[in-house]
Formats: structure tokens, sequence, C-alpha cells
């Protein structure tokens, strides 16, 4: 009985090395306020991280203050392996990996390095409510070039609101009218 479980065919074991053994992103979902933490503990223990930040001024009492705020509050994107996610699990701070069913869910790796590499050539982007609900575009230019959206009008030119549908963030970025296509419904 024992060996025609184990007699699986090869492919289908090695479908499952794949998804298991394979660094993929994954959101980490962390307390309020400790991102920032989390992510240099990461660093500590050699765990690819990517914690997207914007600069907002903040006013106080006797002065302006730069800060550099979480793009996603309350969460951290890691790329590990589903069998190393106790790795991310042990750290101070971080609650869970956002998932469904006691499972991580991975996020889709083409979006987060497109996401990564639009964010790192210095696009101007800050947070937006979530949105699903408007005209969708597929951004053709830019560095979110690949990235789909929906097109918000600002009295000083175009924006996409980018959303991760998995953890029900957006964030809103400029762009040109022109760099941007019509998504059919």
């Amino acid at each position: 009985m024992a060996s025609s479980v184990c007699s699986s065919s090869p492919t289908a074991s090695t479908d499952v090395q794949a998804l298991y053994g394979a660094p993929r992103w994954f959101a980490a979902y962390t307390c309020a306020n400790h991102e920032k933490r989390v992510a240099a503990e990461l660093d500590t223990r050699s765990i690819e991280r990517f914690l997207p930040l914007y600069r907002s001024v903040r006013r106080w009492k006797d002065r302006r203050v730069k800060l550099d705020l979480p793009l996603f509050p309350g969460y951290v994107f890691v790329r590990v392996a589903v069998h190393e996610r106790l790795r991310v699990l042990e750290i101070p701070s971080v609650v869970r990996l956002v998932g469904f069913g006691g499972l991580p869910v991975a996020l889709p790796d083409d979006e987060m390095e497109l996401m990564r590499s639009g964010l790192s050539q210095g696009a101007n982007a800050e947070p937006h409510p979530f949105l699903t609900v408007g005209r969708r575009v597929r951004i053709t230019a830019g560095p979110f070039a690949g990235l789909e959206g929906v097109l918000k009008l600002k009295k000083n030119g175009f924006r996409a609101v980018i959303s991760l549908q998995m953890i029900q963030r957006s964030i809103m970025v400029s762009i040109d009218a022109s760099d941007v296509t019509p998504v059919a419904a």
C-alpha cells in the first residue's frame, strides 16, 4: 500500500518541489508602526525583503519634519521559500504571512519586480485608499510599465492607482496620459 502512495509521477513531485523550494514574494503583516524594525531584523537574518517608503512632511508644534513612512502600512514584503517561512515568523512584530486557510499565498513575482524597479527609479508614489472601481488601464511606459491600475484625474495631471489585491492596499503614482492604454473589461 505504501509503495503506491509514494510512487507518484515525477512531474507532480517536481512541481511540488518547485512550488515549495523556490523563493517567492510574500506579504508579512506586522504590528502597527513596526515595519522598519522588522526590515532591520530581516536584514540581520539575510532574508531578502522589500519595504517601500515615501517621504512625508509633518508639521509639529515648533517645526516641520520630513519622515520616511511605509508605502504599504503594516506590511513588509519578503522573498523566501515556503518551507523557510518560520525564519520570518520568528521575528518579533511579525504577526503572520498573508494567505488563506493558514497557508501563505505568494504574490505574483512579475508584479513585485515591476513594483520594486519602478520605486527604485525614484518614481513619486504615495499611499492611496484601496480602489477597485474606475477605468482600468495598463501602464505602457515609464518606471511602472507593465502594471495595471485605475486612472484618476487630479487637478495637476493624471495619476494611476495601483492596487495589490492580496493585501487590499493601493498606491498612487504620477503618470503621463500617453503612457496608458485601456484594459478590456
